[in-house]
């Protein structure tokens, strides 16, 4: 029986890589107009400068990562000791630049008459800052109250906790193969990998399902329902909602 879902946010719910961009660029603008020593740095260097200190810093909060990024940003035109005042510059962009893909919507809306829907994420991206007031009975952000990144076990505990129901009872929804899909089912909550760009499946279990949008996760979520009650007794997993039917294709 499945009753609640939970979802991963950058790049499964929100569009972050515009968002980013549009940050970055507004850096660059910035240091531009400050100093004829950036003139020669592009934006390419700013973008490459997140993974050359990602390695290191991976445990760390994100905003900490995003703040070394910008640090080794402006050392390349000395503008180093400005850090905080570009650091604001870039998440006032960033948030203001992030929003949902355009399926998430109407996709939550379908589900919440069926599932408690939870959000938890690695990043900052924070619901009420990027489009997603109100969406969620549950909210949970990594590095909060002690709490530490995905992969780690204590995060899914954290979700089992914050959902109330055992783990099986709980899809994680998510774009990444190792935080979202191997790490959930590790833990024994159930998984589906939202795949928008329709890369390969890597080497290892299978999700529980895979979709390459939104819109196909109520199918795939009844289709899951009915594996778990092949016989139709459990109540949950009769599921009929906009248009899915209970063997989860389309009505």
């Amino acid at each position: 029986m499945l009753t609640t879902v939970v979802f991963d946010a950058d790049e499964t719910l929100l569009d972050l890589r515009p968002a980013v961009t549009g940050g970055l660029v507004a850096v660059l603008d910035e240091m531009r107009r400050r100093t004829p020593a950036a003139a020669g740095v592009t934006l390419a260097e700013l973008e490459s400068d997140w993974g050359a200190v990602f390695g290191e810093l991976s445990a760390a909060p994100v905003m900490e990562i995003r703040r070394a990024a910008l640090a080794r940003s402006l050392t390349r035109a000395a503008l180093a000791d400005h850090l905080d005042e570009f650091a604001d510059l870039f998440f006032a962009r960033r948030f203001a630049l992030t929003r949902p893909f355009p399926d998430v919507a109407s996709a939550l809306a379908t589900l919440r008459r069926r599932y408690t829907v939870g959000f938890a994420t690695n990043g900052n991206s924070r619901a009420e800052r990027c489009g997603l007031t109100g969406e969620f009975a549950f909210e949970l952000y990594a590095h909060e109250n002690g709490l530490p990144k995905k992969p780690a076990p204590e995060f899914y505990a954290a979700v089992v906790a914050a959902a109330g129901v055992p783990a099986r009872q709980i899809v994680y929804v998510g774009d990444s193969w190792e935080h979202d899909v191997v790490a959930s089912r590790r833990f024994g909550l159930r998984s589906v990998w939202l795949n928008r760009l329709g890369l390969p499946r890597p080497p290892g279990g299978p999700p529980d399902a895979e979709v390459s949008t939104m819109a196909d996760l109520p199918a795939a979520l009844a289709g899951l329902a009915v594996e778990s009650d092949p016989l139709g007794i459990l109540p949950a997993a009769r599921v009929d909602v906009a248009g899915v039917d209970a063997l989860g294709g389309r009505a």
